[in-house]
């Protein structure tokens, strides 16, 4: 998402009090310290059973709302909260940490946004567990489909939209995880708004890759065989490891869909430190989506991909580039960023991402490789799980530096 404003500055120390909040203190062996623990009054002892939690006591998750405000070209001014629950099943500390973010936001333009992910490792990672719940009520632009499409095309498309997505793998090996997933999106009051940038007709409306049926609601469901490894220290900020995501969705009528066809991706990534220390990290992804059969605008590949969610595994794909920028059938985007600690809760990171869409893959040539890069920092606001709120400026092909505002970090 592009942010052109946020009063990020007023924030921080608010946010660095409600991020050790999250934290209680605790004793080298994880208890709570004495002075912590205040002592019973006479006479109201409770010497009845006592029920177990599911969480160590250092890792009960904390639902603190965190405020967020930004500004926009499309939406005007926006206020909302989010809520970042983190915590571990049971005692077992080899078992790496689950993770929800709950986002909602409402803009001076009565635009909405409510989204809802989650990572999920269910106690000794006997299962994985992902995916998201969410409803859009947005104006994005619109550029039309493939590779070198102008910024003069550039044109205002409303709708709303809700996601379904959910993925759940059971361990079959060490870090390997098998399993399904099921992906559902729903597309309605697609409404293109005003000319295109150039004078000309709204975009969307003459865009010759377009049918009239995708200019109505469109309904898409699927699903289909999921594999992963993921071998990262941390979910939320890796320090070291790899992560492989390969899935396929068949989406048919068969399942409530309006189209047929199939999605191919692979997310990969991998994650080393520089130093003897884990202050500095580079941090690498290549993604490809390729698709067959008949492929929705909605549904399509884009570099340019800021709004988070599930589709990507919450990684945000060639910042410096509008929302889905370039879309076609067929994308690959490579992406490399070093993580720097400054000082206090402060990180710097530099990143560079290059990309490209088409109608098939012996579509691509060199000459039109796409790119974007840029760089930022980052407030920790929970120092114990490695919860970073980020900053980024970035540039790309065909589009003008912009602010970006995120929590978690883009992949």
């Amino acid at each position: 998402m592009r942010f052109l404003y946020l009063p990020l500055a007023l924030a921080l120390c608010t946010l660095a009090r409600l991020g050790a909040a999250q934290v209680a203190p605790t004793t080298t062996d994880g208890s709570a310290p004495a002075s912590a623990v205040a002592p019973p009054a006479p006479g109201l002892t409770d010497n009845g059973p006592k029920k177990k939690s599911i969480f160590a006591p250092s890792d009960k998750p904390s639902f603190i709302p965190v405020p967020i405000a930004f500004y926009q070209q499309e939406t005007g001014f926006a206020a909302g909260a989010a809520i970042l629950p983190v915590w571990r099943f049971g005692t077992d500390t080899t078992v790496r940490k689950s993770n929800a973010r709950l986002i909602a936001w409402y803009s001076q333009e009565k635009q909405s946004t409510i989204q809802l992910t989650h990572t999920i490792f269910t106690p000794g990672e006997g299962f994985f567990i992902s995916g998201e719940l969410s409803r859009y009520d947005q104006k994005l632009f619109y550029y039309g489909i493939g590779n070198d499409n102008s910024r003069n095309a550039e044109s205002e498309l409303k709708y709303k939209l809700f996601i379904f997505d959910e993925r759940a793998l059971k361990r079959v090996a060490p870090n390997l995880f098998a399993g399904l997933r099921y992906r559902f999106t729903n597309t309605t009051d697609i409404e293109p708004e005003g000319n295109a940038d150039n004078g000309g007709v709204n975009s969307f409306l003459v865009d010759p890759r377009l049918d009239g049926r995708e200019r109505n609601d469109t309904r898409i469901s699927g699903l289909g065989p999921a594999l992963l490894y993921d071998g990262r220290d941390n979910v939320l900020a890796t320090y070291r490891g790899a992560f492989v995501d390969a899935h396929v969705l068949f989406n048919g009528g068969g399942l409530g869909s309006d189209y047929k066809f199939t999605r191919y991706q692979l997310d990969a990534r991998y994650f080393k430190p520089l130093t003897s220390s884990n202050n500095t990290i580079l941090a690498l992804q290549y993604l490809t989506q390729l698709h067959t059969g008949d492929v929705p605008f909605r549904e399509l590949g884009g570099l340019g991909a800021n709004l988070g969610g599930a589709l990507y595994n919450n990684a945000g794909l060639m910042r410096g580039l509008y929302e889905t920028r370039f879309r076609d059938r067929q994308m690959m985007t490579f992406q490399a960023e070093i993580r720097q600690k400054l000082f206090w809760r402060i990180d710097g990171v530099v990143f560079g991402a290059v990309g490209q869409v088409g109608y098939k893959v012996n579509d691509y040539t060199f000459d039109q490789t796409r790119l974007a890069g840029g760089g930022g920092f980052r407030f920790r606001f929970n120092r114990r799980d490695r919860l970073n709120i980020r900053l980024d400026y970035a540039g790309g092909t065909d589009t003008p530096p912009s602010i970006y505002f995120a929590v978690g970090e883009a992949f």
